[in-house]
């Protein structure tokens, strides 16, 4: 209990100024990133907001807050696209802003992502900050914000929301908060189907807890057990509300997930299309690029494994990797669905933060120039859908 006193109370009274300099520098990345993107989009007469705001998901989630649920678009080739695929709170943020001030939906979701975003920057930093110090905390946040993906975090996506709820969430587990841990859990589950990763924390820290202090007092069980009812309760009220809204039952929000094509696979639709890219010269290249950047996910994994971290951050990370890669969705969006899983950036910030600062300083400024340039050119061609 001492060790947990001391590493819980500096959080409490400096986490965000602690915090600071990681922000700003966070701030700074996605700044860049957006200057990018409008003089790229500016050259090829493209708006940059409305790559934003106005396209793909971020279309949905605001359709979503003006009008509620209901709408389907049927395609030629008998693909039928629901709304209900999206979870609510996103645009319930949408609705809630818009209905109290002059912005239209889709600026509504484009403040809660800046804001999310923000707030994923610093829950990211005081997970790494408990867990491997303060100098780690702060290059895993840079590093997640120049990940080749960052813009999505700017879009009226709602990864960044839901890494915020994700990241504290796991910092309130590590902490011993186990009725905010849930809390916070709940709402995650409210956001992405992902949201599950973050239950299965949850409740795994929970069980060890459970195991490793069987002589805990009353109180603190009751905490732990209130913390394991609430988690899951975000995730499953919306896919049994769509179950009744379907009359489809449990499996309900399955269905609606076919009709976009997406289902679990364990990863043998991407395996094959990953093996199609291998038809020809070019696309060849593309297809060790995928083989290369999947084996760097798992490797990643591998060294948090070997760092032996905390429980919780083993099971998020490893249920939002297996999630992304096995899932049969469209194989553009597997970088973005990666986007959340922030702990396998920690073993790159911890060697960072023993490195030379300036080394360290310079290669991250590197990859962050690189990643400004590549989102403009992502977001102005094919983008995340």
């Amino acid at each position: 209990m001492t060790v947990l006193a001391t590493r819980v109370a500096p959080a409490r009274t400096g986490i965000l100024r602690r915090a600071a300099p990681a922000l700003l520098g966070y701030a700074a990345v996605r700044a860049l990133g957006l200057l990018v993107l409008a003089v790229w989009s500016a050259t090829r007469g493209k708006s940059a907001y409305t790559l934003l705001t106005a396209r793909w998901d971020a279309l949905w989630y605001a359709g979503i807050a003006e009008r509620g649920y209901g709408h389907v678009v049927r395609l030629p080739n008998g693909d039928v696209h629901s709304d209900l695929a999206f979870f609510p709170l996103l645009p319930w943020l949408e609705r809630l802003l818009a209905s109290v001030g002059p912005l239209s939906y889709a600026d509504a979701g484009f403040v809660v992502a800046l804001v999310a975003s923000l707030a994923a920057a610093w829950g990211i930093f005081a997970v790494a900050d408990h867990v491997y110090g303060r100098r780690a905390g702060g290059w895993a946040v840079l590093l997640w914000a120049v990940l080749p993906v960052g813009i999505v975090q700017s879009m009226a996506y709602s990864e960044s929301l839901f890494t915020a709820l994700a990241a504290w969430t796991l910092y309130a587990v590590l902490t011993g908060r186990w009725v905010t841990a849930g809390a916070l859990a709940l709402a995650a589950g409210l956001t992405r189907p992902v949201g599950l990763a973050v239950v299965a924390a949850v409740w795994a820290a929970a069980v060890a807890s459970f195991v490793r202090d069987r002589g805990a007092t009353a109180p603190g069980r009751t905490r732990r057990t209130v913390g394991m009812l609430l988690a899951p309760l975000g995730a499953a009220g919306y896919v049994l509300w769509v179950g009744h809204r379907t009359g489809k039952g449990p499996f309900g929000y399955l269905d609606v997930q076919a009709g976009w094509r997406n289902g679990f696979d364990g990863g043998y639709a991407f395996a094959r299309f990953a093996a199609g890219r291998f038809t020809s010269f070019p696309s060849a290249l593309a297809g060790l690029g995928l083989i290369a950047g999947v084996a760097a996910v798992i490797w990643l994994y591998a060294v948090c494994v070997r760092q032996r971290q905390p429980l919780a951050l083993l099971v998020y990370s490893g249920a939002v990797t297996a999630l992304a890669l096995c899932a049969s969705s469209y194989f553009g969006s597997k970088p973005r669905l990666l986007l959340p899983a922030f702990p396998l950036l920690l073993p790159l910030a911890l060697a960072l933060a023993r490195s030379r600062p300036a080394r360290s300083a310079l290669v991250v400024g590197g990859v962050a120039v690189a990643s400004a340039v590549y989102g403009a050119f992502w977001l102005n061609g094919s983008g995340p859908p």
